[in-house]
């Protein structure tokens, strides 16, 4: 992904003419050159690819093409790429990766506690930007049901998980709190299912990185840490217990 050189505002969407093809990315960014460049590189590599210059833009484009994957950089005009992630995540669990600005680490944290999944940092090689995309894509096949498939009951996996009033269906990725249907995204869930896969044991970040985001540790443990916040905020606090300079475990 080239340098970031800001171009006037394109308030068209640019949709891949080719024909449909799996999977769907949505790739906003107001900069044309990265926006065509990076649109050119999806293709390339197999990917159905819609583009947008604005957040708005971006925001109708989602709710019309129901995409498998979004992109979005963080300076955004109209609505910025966070607060485009925030309105997504209103009604969506689709995979959301964040382009960043190099070192800018409160983008990166912002991004991630607005719901996105995983995030990269300009420049970026194309190898590098697909490689974040299809490790996505692998864990959103994990999707669990959401609340509007409700049925009132627990799924009929053959393997249902117990920590409490939490219940793991493995089968049927569902999970319930007091009854309920908790709806995660496709990286939390796998976050969940790795922690349950060995529940009272220490599990560190880098073994996380590794695991559910596919990641050779870096240093940057920062996507672990937010997304353990909202795991905790959906099945309850006292589940995750933080070990001070080891890791995360789960309560047995």
């Amino acid at each position: 992904m080239p340098t970031v050189r800001r171009a006037r505002p394109d308030t068209r969407a640019d949709v891949c003419p080719d024909g449909p093809a799996e999977p769907h990315i949505l790739f906003v960014e107001d900069d044309e050159v990265i926006r065509n460049t990076v649109r050119i590189a999806l293709q390339r590599y197999g990917f159905t690819v819609s583009t947008a210059a604005d957040g708005l833009t971006g925001l109708e484009l989602f709710r019309e093409t129901r995409p498998d994957l979004l992109v979005l950089d963080v300076m955004l005009p109209e609505l910025d790429g966070i607060g485009l992630c925030r309105r997504i995540r209103e009604s969506s669990l689709v995979p959301i990766l964040m382009v960043t600005a190099r070192g800018d680490d409160l983008d990166i944290i912002s991004g991630l506690e607005a719901g996105a999944d995983d995030y990269v940092v300009k420049p970026c090689e194309s190898a590098v930007l697909v490689a974040r995309i299809r490790s996505l894509l692998r864990r959103a096949s994990f999707a669990p049901a959401g609340p509007a498939a409700d049925s009132g009951g627990p799924a009929t996996g053959e393997e249902v998980l117990r920590f409490g009033d939490l219940t793991i269906d493995t089968d049927g990725m569902e999970v319930r709190r007091a009854g309920e249907i908790t709806a995660l995204t496709p990286t939390e869930l796998r976050l969940l299912l790795v922690f349950a896969a060995s529940p009272g044991v220490v599990l560190e970040r880098r073994t996380l990185l590794r695991q559910v985001w596919d990641h050779a540790w870096d240093g940057d443990t920062r996507v672990v840490d937010l997304h353990v916040k909202r795991l905790r905020a959906k099945i309850g606090a006292h589940r995750i217990d933080t070990v001070r300079g080891f890791g995360y475990k789960l309560r047995r």
